[in-house]
């Protein structure tokens, strides 16, 4: 006679039954019916412990990223819980697809101020606003399961189901019964089709073709529709801006691609955004307000699958609600042929200006003034090299600069990063993520050293204890060691006027590229800039994941583009004046700023 099949046992095959084959967790008593339940399920779903629940719930948002699919992430009860926070606002706020499961003490214990009791529902209410509800009958499970997919998946949100262990270890209803008070279920969901309203459109239209300098701002939404985005940018003779989440989506090679925009973009898209007459913003929700057009300088259109989001970053004349793909070829027959070429010429040339300004920092005179090496240096050397079934992932701090202004992904690999909750620690748990998803396909995580100190130092005992079950080994990470938070110091300096605070900017040391050692895998370490392309080469040829620890220089500035980085010298300027050794950080920041043009004494 087999094992009684449990609400454990249902919540696993309610799993499967919505396509997930992989669960990121930490055990703990409180989920433990759900662990025999996966033990019993033979590896489908499998489990993935990580180091910790908050990098397990990292590691859920970022499988979303890079697959497209639910994120799911379990926890015991307690501490936990708590520890899911972080990974369940990544996926909050930057609209992704996410179910946690997690465990709770005995409901005949609830109320008694029980050990690692806490009320749950009070904890999530923010983060799963759209869905979080407790199992409290074996009858309600499938139900509470299938609709916190179906609403995780509408509402591209993170979706929490508290199920008490008291709850996993019931018996399973054979067949929900059919009674007043019981919800059939089935777990099933299909995306609709989105495009609006014909009038909306032809309105939308109007306002492009009466444009003489367009720009386009893609973000995220653009996923799925790169022909269609490209066809449209192309008949406007329109140059394009980027999203940092937008960034994988368009093929940043062509000339009329500005690159990144905002606070850590190009100088490029400073320009196109401050000269264009009109903005086309599809599926993006960018935050960097200031560095949009001027309210008035330019009419809008805006293209998002969430009307929440239309006329919530810029004055917009015409907000179409629908998805990036179907709207935009809808819309494409009905824009005019661009014949004054013009425009589309000055974009050109100020792409051509800032390849050379790149490259001129990365390699040239201000390159050359970094001591020991130029982080931009470092990074931008990966661009010929990545492979081209690559996936990156990318932590957050002063990397992402570099990331967002040196690295040019080859049309097809994805790259991903915490945008806007900017939680340091997840360029690890995202890559091991992307790894375990497609195990035939390098991984390059891009980290700074106060990341790695955070969470990477752990999560590479994860890629450590697993890089042999892998197709192909490669799994590189590369430290940016500069002994400091960076981003956090330079951002100091540009927003409060304050020289950095030594105590809380230094990191202590730590022998990254030692530890990979220690771990088994290689480590190379950095210093010097003949050493950046040979320890690349190194590294994407080996035979197992590969540590490159860079010591690179804290004082190469985090300078934003002009107009608006213009704003922030005299802030920066203040700041260092106030230094002692500030004088290298000073020169540095002033040739990038007579670069940037316009700088000023």
């Amino acid at each position: 006679m087999g094992e009684q099949r449990l609400v454990a046992d249902l919540v696993v095959e309610r799993l499967r039954a919505w396509g997930v084959h992989r669960v990121f967790g930490y055990s703990g008593d409180g989920i433990n019916g759900l662990m025999g339940a996966l033990r019993r399920a033979g590896g489908d779903p499998a489990f993935v412990q990580a180091r910790h629940e908050e990098n397990a719930a990292l590691m859920a948002v970022g499988h979303a990223k890079y697959t497209g699919g639910v994120g799911v992430v379990t926890s015991t009860q307690g501490p936990g819980a708590v520890h899911l926070l972080n990974g369940l606002y990544d996926a909050k706020l930057d609209h992704q697809p996410m179910v946690a499961i997690v465990g709770q003490q005995a409901t005949t214990a609830l109320g008694s101020e029980y050990q690692q009791e806490i009320d749950l529902t009070s904890l999530f209410k923010d983060v799963s606003a759209q869905y979080v509800a407790t199992v409290l009958d074996p009858e309600q499970a499938a139900m509470v399961v299938d609709r916190a997919f179906r609403t995780a998946l509408a509402t591209r949100s993170p979706c929490v189901v508290v199920l008490p262990h008291d709850v996993q270890v019931q018996p399973a209803p054979d067949e929900p019964s059919h009674e007043h008070g019981v919800v059939p279920t089935v777990p099933q969901w299909r995306p609709p089709r989105v495009v609006p309203a014909d009038d909306d459109l032809a309105e939308a239209a109007a306002v492009l073709n009466a444009g003489r300098r367009v720009a386009l701002l893609v973000g995220q939404g653009a996923r799925d529709a790169g022909d269609v985005v490209r066809a449209v940018a192309e008949r406007l003779g329109a140059g394009v801006t980027t999203s940092l989440l937008g960034k994988p989506w368009w093929d940043e090679t062509l000339p009329t691609s500005c690159g990144v925009m905002g606070h850590l973009g190009t100088t490029a898209s400073g320009w196109l955004l401050d000269q264009c007459d009109t903005l086309l913003m599809v599926g993006t929700n960018d935050p960097w307000t200031e560095f949009y057009p001027a309210p008035g300088q330019a009419r809008g259109v805006q293209v998002d699958l969430d009307g929440r989001h239309v006329g919530n970053r810029y004055p917009v004349e015409v907000g179409l609600v629908g998805d990036a793909a179907e709207t935009l070829t809808a819309l494409l027959p009905l824009l005019e042929e661009r014949t004054d070429t013009s425009w589309r010429d000055q974009v050109v040339e100020q792409v051509e200006r800032w390849h050379r300004i790149a490259r001129e920092r990365a390699e040239g005179d201000v390159g050359a003034g970094a001591d020991p090496l130029s982080p931009e240096r470092v990074v931008r050397a990966l661009t010929p090299r990545l492979p081209a079934d690559a996936q990156v992932s990318v932590d957050v701090g002063s990397v992402v600069y570099w990331y967002a202004r040196h690295l040019t992904l080859p049309p097809g690999v994805p790259a991903h990063l915490s945008s806007t909750l900017a939680s340091m620690g997840s360029g690890l748990p995202y890559g091991i993520a992307a790894k375990l998803e497609s195990p035939d396909r390098p991984v390059v995580a891009l980290v700074g050293d106060g990341a790695m100190q955070m969470n990477g130092i752990a999560e590479l005992v994860t890629v450590a204890s697993r890089w042999r079950d892998w197709a192909d080994p490669r799994f590189v990470v590369l430290v940016l060691n500069n002994g400091d938070l960076a981003e956090v110091t330079w951002e100091q300096r540009e927003t409060e006027g304050d020289p950095r605070y030594d105590v809380s900017q230094s990191l202590p040391d730590f022998p990254y590229a030692g530890y990979a050692e220690l771990l088994g895998l290689t480590g190379i370490r950095v210093e010097r800039p003949e050493e950046v392309d040979d320890a690349w080469d190194r590294a994407l040829a080996a035979d197992r994941p590969v540590l490159i620890e860079a010591v690179v220089d804290p004082d190469v500035p985090l300078l934003p583009p002009f107009p608006g980085g213009e704003q922030k010298l005299e802030s920066f300027r203040r700041a260092l004046a106030q230094e002692d050794g500030g004088e290298r950080a000073r020169a540095l920041l002033d040739r990038q700023a007579e670069q940037e043009g316009g700088a000023g004494d």
